[in-house]
């Protein structure tokens, strides 16, 4: 299904009548599909809907499916053939994400006006060299382009500018003239900056320069603010203790069903107590795991270096933490803070992941992937392959700002002759990232004490 570059303005929405709804697919694992032009059997679903303009009978297609390095999304899309009027908007699938996410896009080709775009209701979208915002909930949901996202901008601001003129109303002028500024931002005349800024962590922009790192794109994660959770409506459950396992109601990320999730205290040999959480839908039997470190953000971060030199490495215990970066310089790979999240698992284990997150990338495959792309993703794929049947010598590196990141030294308690372990003191940059410049331990008692 393309995405379009733009949504029409117009009503709220269309009304959905009841009408047969076909059958979903039996395996609750096969509702979300990577979304991919040469999938034949990926169809979206047709209900008969209220057009809100006209109010006869259009359609309304329903899309389930996958978009690659990201998650599952539904894509809707309303069209009546009475008057014309269309409108298209995506929803996440899943859950609310644990950190909110901000992209920040360097536009300084028009190539970068391709990129795919998920922005979710929540997002905010900024232009700062225009002194330009959309903020959050002001538009619906959308799978779109980084063009679509300006072009779905001028429309908005068009809209009302008719009854502006004949109204004679001052602030016309400015608007055209702020279109026109709009618009030149679409023929990439000089670069300008993208914001898009997500609590809820659901939006996304793409890479197309994957599994390579994207130079023009900056993706950070970050922890929400009161406010930010108050206006996604979070709340937060009680949780329950047996016999040192906590339980809390959460629901299913695959099927949306309640379920509960485990989570357990964990003591690594060597390194510090970690915490397990586990989920297991009792509806679609789909399973997860993460781990996040149970203690407190170390003073220096911690880089580590492991000489893959035997096909033993493998199964070496590795505990990335959701603020680890991973980098491969033989496969100039590199894989940003929170991908994959948190992971207690082998090196083969974690490898396997990274392969199969780079690999099956639908936008490689389709009519959208670019000359040479796919030769490049499975030249990746067997070189990772190499490497982890002890074929190919490689470096593995884990880059840790918080220090929480671990793997194991087989030859303990003496050093690894070919693993190399640095501490390092952080960067301004990454204390922002971690929210510790604001962060005040000491001497808070003080301020604190006439309040008393």
């Amino acid at each position: 299904m393309a995405a379009s570059g733009a949504v029409e303005p117009g009503p709220p929405g269309a009304a959905v009548a009841p009408s047969p709804v076909p059958a979903p697919p039996s395996a609750p694992s096969h509702l979300f599909r990577p979304i991919s032009a040469e999938d034949e059997e990926q169809q979206p679903t047709e209900i008969e809907s209220l057009c809100m303009n006209c109010y006869r009978n259009g359609m309304t297609r329903l899309l389930l499916t996958k978009i690659p390095f990201f998650r599952e999304i539904i894509v809707s899309s309303f069209s009546c053939e009475h008057c014309g009027w269309n409108n298209t908007e995506i929803q996440s699938a899943g859950r609310i994400q644990d950190q909110g996410v901000r992209y920040t896009l360097t536009v300084r080709a028009l190539e970068d006006m391709n990129r795919e775009v998920v922005k979710t209701d929540s997002a905010t979208t900024r232009i700062p060299e225009l002194d330009f915002e959309i903020p959050a909930f002001s538009q619906k949901g959308a799978l779109t382009t980084v063009e679509g996202l300006i072009t779905r901008a001028i429309s908005g601001l068009e809209q009302d500018q008719p009854a502006r003129r004949a109204n004679k109303d001052a602030t016309a002028e400015r608007i055209d003239e702020f279109i026109v500024k709009l618009k030149e931002l679409k023929q990439v005349t000089s670069p300008f900056t993208l914001i898009i800024d997500d609590p809820s962590g659901n939006s996304f922009v793409e890479n197309p320069h994957a599994p390579q790192k994207d130079d023009a794109l900056v993706i950070t994660h970050y922890n929400r603010t009161r406010q930010q959770e108050e206006m996604l409506g979070l709340q937060v459950s009680g949780l329950k203790d047996p016999e040192n396992v906590l339980q809390f109601n959460t629901n299913c990320p695959e099927c949306n069903a309640p379920a509960q999730t485990n989570m357990k205290l964990v003591q690594i040999p060597h390194f510090k107590e970690v915490i397990i959480m586990a989920t297991n839908c009792e509806n679609c039997g789909h399973r997860t795991n993460e781990v996040k470190s149970g203690g407190a953000v170390e003073a220096l971060g911690t880089r580590i270096t492991l000489h893959i030199t035997d096909p033993s490495d493998m199964t070496r215990d590795l505990l990335k933490s959701e603020t680890c970066s991973v980098e491969i310089p033989e496969l100039e790979f590199e894989l940003g803070m929170a991908v994959l999240g948190g992971k207690f698992t082998t090196l083969e284990g974690l490898l396997k992941d990274i392969r199969e997150l780079v690999t099956k990338n639908p936008f490689t495959l389709g009519d959208s992937s670019s000359p040479g792309q796919a030769e490049k993703l499975q030249e990746f794929s067997q070189k990772m392959d190499q490497i982890i049947e002890g074929n190919m010598k490689a470096h593995f590196i884990m880059d840790d700002p918080a220090g929480n990141s671990y793997l194991q030294n087989v030859y303990a308690p003496e050093d690894d002759p070919e693993m190399k372990v640095e501490r390092y003191k952080r960067t301004f940059d990454q204390n922002e990232e971690l929210g510790l410049n604001d962060m005040k331990t000491e001497g808070y008692e003080a301020g604190l004490a006439p309040q008393r």
